[in-house]
């Protein structure tokens, strides 16, 4: 068995694309070492900013041979049909072919013995063929070369047992030659490296100040952050992402610590962080009591001989050119209201179809009002007053600055203007929730700004039909349901979904152009299918069957979430009862025949049961238990006991086996028929008050 090492060193990737890179490149080059026949026992691909590395191991030193058969033409064919079919097998006599019976005539087979061709001979069309089909998100060209790469291509290890593989990479101009030789680290080393091994390499290169796996070069980045901050008695303010990106950006990582300058403490500590963050990639310190502390962590890429004071040095200088724009920002912001922002909203489009953000503002102002007498608690004025305002900062110095600052910023102009708390606390949270783990506003005017901006996005989106597609969700439509599904239901809110879809198109008519106020049935139909879709997804990690939901959904009456997800989760408890399995299996025995017969008869048996038709002691026990079943149900349903409707529909189970046990429902009086059919619509009727059960698997 032999191992396979691969290098592709060139200029900087960007640390964006490196992970995704690396393992697209063990993808590419597992997917077709075994449509090669190739086996192999382990790959791993490795990255570092200069180079892409992959290790494979446990490969054979050639295919195994294999046997071919290929079936031709029966004996006796015409000669130019046998001549064919040497050709193709490449034969040239009839001597090298079989004859045997397949049961339907006598045929020729040519059995092809075929020689297993060594790995060396295929690695190199293989990995060309991977590096080709690399998929950068961006490439570019350089000299006069007309293959495209992430960056410049300097040099390529192939190596297979230590041997070098025969091949290169043509660029279109210049050629990049297979080899075993490689650069370590940019500063720290000089000349190249040459390899044998996979150990031997990542060792030189540890040895040349390079550390190779991005697992080891994060941890390593971590550990000394810790340590660096530790030493003034302070604490790392988490940020994985940032952890990740500093880790595609160094070989060999050196932290540092840096002062921030206190005149900038004033500010914000979101712009501070923020600002560290996007533009120098300087992690945060956290004092004691979780204050953001004066302080932040460079990672270099170099170990200095002083220790890295003029590192340090520059860095501080740097940033504090950094922040003495964003305090500008934030000094220049203070002196208009958000209130005196808000028309300029009127000049930025929102959606070509769905006129600016002011009138966007205008729609949600007036939706949150009519929301807010569904949230317990909430102020219809300072939720009429927060949407006003949620979007003013948009236009604000800070935020053209640093989008992903929107909202944040706005509570601070909020509290500055000394507006009510909750108003300042819903500018912020309106957002919210951007995700499955972000936190979900509770604060009653929050609540009722957030459903109203999110509510408001849907509705526009679908009434121009800008659904999302496939993968495609290019406004965020799907984090929005999800959204509004988490207010409610998190919040225990009780409204009619459907009557809010068609006073939030109302708005839209009301304040933008070409809107066809004949559409909104149709347009809310789509909207509430896409609900269903997304309360699946929602409710899928809660170990909530997708079946029940849709069973519920498919009433078509129920639109209130908080309702409907009582109905789901006491239906649950009845299918995962033996009564309930037996039950379901009951009626799917019913609603079947029922579906026969009526096909058959060519008309729905949906009328009233005929009690001097019931003959057997069975159908009309079944009889009587159905209309006690129906009013209990009823009753329970308008009381909104979902557990005491699930608990009369248990009753039924005695009944219903016994009528299939004892009762042959297609007798041959045809009015004794016509009855018995009847009754198994009444089955299914009464269960349908709950839930369509033809929609539960099982």
């Amino acid at each position: 068995m032999a191992e396979l090492l691969l290098e592709l060193f060139s200029e900087e990737i960007p640390a964006r694309m490196q992970a995704r890179a690396a393992e697209d490149l063990q993808r590419l080059v597992s997917d077709k070492l075994k449509a090669a026949g190739l086996t192999f026992t382990s790959a791993k691909s490795l990255v570092t900013p200069r180079r892409l590395a992959l290790v494979i191991d446990g490969l054979p030193l050639a295919q195994p041979d294999v046997k071919e058969e290929k079936k031709g033409p029966r004996v006796g064919s015409p000669q130019q049909a046998v001549d064919g079919f040497l050709k193709s097998a490449g034969l040239t006599s009839l001597d090298a072919c079989e004859k045997r019976d397949t049961g339907k005539g006598e045929f020729y087979f040519a059995v092809i013995d075929k020689k297993g061709v060594t790995t060396a001979a295929i690695l190199p069309e293989i990995i060309l063929a991977a590096m080709n089909d690399l998929p950068w998100p961006k490439s570019m060209r350089w000299a006069g070369n007309t293959q495209r790469w992430v960056r410049p291509l300097h040099s390529i290890i192939a190596l297979l047992d230590g041997k070098v593989l025969s091949g290169a990479f043509d660029l279109g101009g210049d050629k990049v030659a297979f080899g075993d030789k490689t650069k370590g680290h940019r500063f720290l080393s000089s000349g190249e490296i040459t390899v044998t091994s996979f150990a031997d390499y990542q060792a030189k290169l540890k040895a040349a100040k390079v550390i190779l796996d991005q697992a080891e070069r994060r941890a390593e980045i971590k550990r000394q952050a810790e340590a660096a901050a530790a030493k003034e008695a302070l604490t790392v303010k988490q940020d994985d992402g940032l952890l990740d990106e500093v880790t595609g950006l160094v070989e060999w990582p050196t932290v540092l610590i840096g002062k921030i300058d206190d005149e900038f403490m004033s500010v914000p500590h979101e712009v501070l962080t923020t600002s560290m963050r996007v533009n120098q990639k300087y992690f945060a310190l956290l004092d004691k009591s979780g204050k953001l502390a004066p302080r932040f962590l460079v990672t270099a890429n170099i170990e200095a001989s002083d220790g890295g004071a003029a590192i340090i040095h520059g860095n501080e200088r740097v940033l504090r050119a950094r922040l003495s724009d964003a305090k500008f920002f934030w000094d220049q912001d203070l002196k208009i209201s958000l209130s005196a922002r808000a028309p300029l909203l009127d000049a930025i489009t929102y959606h070509a179809k769905l006129g600016s953000v002011g009138q966007k503002v205008s729609r949600v102002k007036a939706l949150a009002r009519d929301l807010a007498k569904f949230i317990p608690g909430c102020d219809a004025g300072l939720a009429n007053q927060a949407a006003g305002l949620a979007k003013a900062d948009l236009v604000s110095g800070m935020v053209g600055e640093f989008p992903e600052l929107q909202g944040i910023m706005g509570r601070y102009y909020a509290r500055h203007e000394k507006l009510p708390e909750a108003v300042a606390d819903a500018i912020a949270d309106h957002y919210k929730p951007l995700g499955p783990n972000d936190t979900c506003p509770s604060a009653p005017v929050s609540v009722a700004v957030a459903l109203a901006d999110k509510i408001d996005t849907l509705t526009g989106f679908f009434a121009v039909d800008e659904k999302p597609t496939g993968s495609k969700d290019p406004f965020a439509l799907r984090r929005a349901a999800l959204g509004i599904i988490r207010l409610i239901l998190e919040n225990k809110l009780r409204l009619k979904l459907r009557d809010v879809l068609g006073l939030t198109y109302s708005g839209y008519y009301d304040s933008v152009g070409g809107f066809d106020k004949n559409a909104p049935k149709a347009v809310i139909n789509d909207l509430m299918d896409f609900f269903a879709d997304r309360l699946k997804v929602a409710l899928k990690e809660q170990g909530t069957r997708h079946d029940l939901i849709s069973a519920v959904f498919a009433l078509g009456n129920e639109d209130d979430l908080t309702r409907l997800l009582a109905r789901v989760d006491a239906l649950k408890a009845l299918v995962d009862s033996t009564d309930g399995a037996n039950l379901l299996a009951g009626y799917k025995r019913a609603a079947n025949i029922l579906r026969i017969e009526e096909k058959k008869d060519g008309t729905a048996h949906d009328g009233a049961v005929d009690a001097t038709w019931l003959k057997q002691d069975e159908e009309t026990a079944l009889h009587k238990a159905l209309t006690e079943a129906t009013a209990q149900v009823t009753a329970a349903i308008g009381k909104e006991d979902f557990g005491a409707a699930m608990k009369a529909l248990a009753g039924l189970r005695a009944p219903v086996d016994a009528f299939f046990d004892k009762v042959t429902v297609n007798a041959e009086e045809k009015e004794l028929r016509g009855n018995r059919l009847r009754l198994l619509n009444s089955i299914r009727s009464t269960f349908n008050l709950v839930a369509d059960f033809s929609k539960i698997e099982g």
